[in-house]
């Protein structure tokens, strides 16, 4: 699968990693519209997730559909995971492990197809899951 992977991205994780002051203090929200899938991706839908200690992104630009969760306590490393798949039979697609920004990005080409997507974040030691579907 060609998975769309772009220099404005990697420049997001880069900055996201450095921890600069305006990333930091900037809410999640911010996080998901600057990029973290690349360019030209828009949020459709969003949940969420352990009392909104994280919320998961779902966003969709031509055809591609692409997931990010989103601690809302940025810093802290902590065990977060985006996942994505499609509806009718797709193996899921997942980016898990100790973040202290962000999971993800993950994509899924699916035009005019459902998908299902969710993501997760760690508390103690509970691993909050929710998934939704989206179709399109």
């Amino acid at each position: 699968m060609n998975i769309p992977r772009t220099l404005a991205s990697v420049g997001t994780v880069a900055a996201l990693a450095a921890g600069t002051v305006a990333v930091a203090a900037a809410p999640a929200q911010a996080a998901a519209y600057n990029g973290a899938c690349g360019s030209g991706y828009r949020v459709i839908d969003k949940m969420n997730i352990n009392m909104d200690r994280a919320t998961v992104y779902l966003t969709y630009n031509s055809g591609w559909n692409c997931v990010v969760t989103i601690t809302n306590t940025p810093g802290k490393r902590e065990y977060m995971s985006a996942q994505i798949e499609r509806s009718n039979g797709g193996d899921w697609i997942e980016d898990e492990g100790y973040y202290t920004q962000y999971a993800g990005p993950v994509y899924v080409y699916a035009p005019n197809e459902c998908i299902d997507w969710g993501g997760s974040i760690a508390y103690t030691d509970v691993t909050w899951i929710q998934w939704d579907d989206h179709c399109g």
